[in-house]
């Protein structure tokens, strides 16, 4: 069994596949597998992947992004499963050797006892490059965190039990990720472990980030929260997010001009 099974779901994403993969294979830890999902490309993007015995590719129809994901899982063999998007790389080529290390701490804590190994998710900060900004991780989850912001798929490990106990639920157009993490979180008995470092670089702009879907999201984000969450906490949370700016903030992150000093100030509130 793999450490890591690494998953890449593309349809017609052209060289970025190749890229993405690159930067896989670059990295210095090599107990991994690559499982790239592919959708039925017609643009000829798998012909340029490199030969690697890591790589296994297979094609077959999808529902999208998240219906892709949960067939490539059925497929991985490693402990613990990553995702990576097309057009998304690791931050450097040290990023799973560090983040090996960090799962040893664990092991150590535990006096070697790894029984709920399969019951973790890892995570760590990604660089946007749209903003050239760190974005910085909640270091310490709770359900308050779990409402405002949990890190994308991108920074997180998963436990494999994890996502073969629950999949993506692709009845959600573009928050499935978002509720898996909750499911995880409140049902699933899963520890969260914030990792100090950069994971992925990150594409951003895509699928979930335009206007459209920013209006599904914020739809998706209140049915979610209403399945793992009291209406007492709900009320508490969304007065929080009013009282303390939250929408201002969102634009202040992405607006290239103000990302520095808000991921500055969110950095230093986090204590880092």
């Amino acid at each position: 069994m793999a450490k890591f099974s690494i998953v890449v779901v593309c349809l017609n994403a052209g060289n970025k596949l190749k890229m993405t993969v690159e930067s896989i294979l670059a990295q210095t830890y090599g107990d991994y597998e690559i499982i790239v999902k592919d959708g039925m490309s017609s643009d000829g993007c798998l012909n340029g992947l490199p030969e690697d015995k890591r790589i296994r590719v297979f094609q077959e129809k999808d529902r999208g992004i998240y219906d892709g994901m949960n067939q490539a899982v059925e497929r991985a063999g490693g402990e613990y499963i990553y995702f990576l998007n097309c057009g998304d790389f690791f931050y450097d080529k040290d990023v799973l050797r560090r983040v090996e290390a960090e799962m040893r701490k664990i092991s150590q804590d535990q006096n070697g006892a790894e029984g709920k190994a399969g019951r973790y998710i890892f995570y760590g900060d990604i660089y946007e490059r749209l903003t050239g900004e760190r974005v910085a991780s909640n270091p310490s989850m709770d359900a308050f965190g779990c409402y405002r912001n949990v890190p994308c798929h991108q920074a997180c490990f998963y436990g494999k039990l994890l996502m073969e106990e629950k999949g993506f639920d692709t009845g959600y157009k573009v928050r499935a990720d978002y509720e898996h993490f909750l499911w995880c979180f409140f049902r699933g008995e899963a520890r969260t472990v914030y990792m100090p470092f950069l994971i992925a670089d990150y594409e951003g702009g895509g699928f979930s980030e335009t206007r459209e879907n920013r209006r599904i999201s914020a739809a998706e984000h209140r049915e979610i929260t209403g399945k793992y969450m009291s209406a007492g906490q709900i009320f508490k949370y969304r007065a929080v997010m009013l009282l303390t700016l939250s929408r201002f903030r969102t634009w202040l992150a992405e607006n290239k001009t103000t990302a520095h000093l808000y991921q500055k100030l969110k950095r230093r509130l986090y204590g880092r």
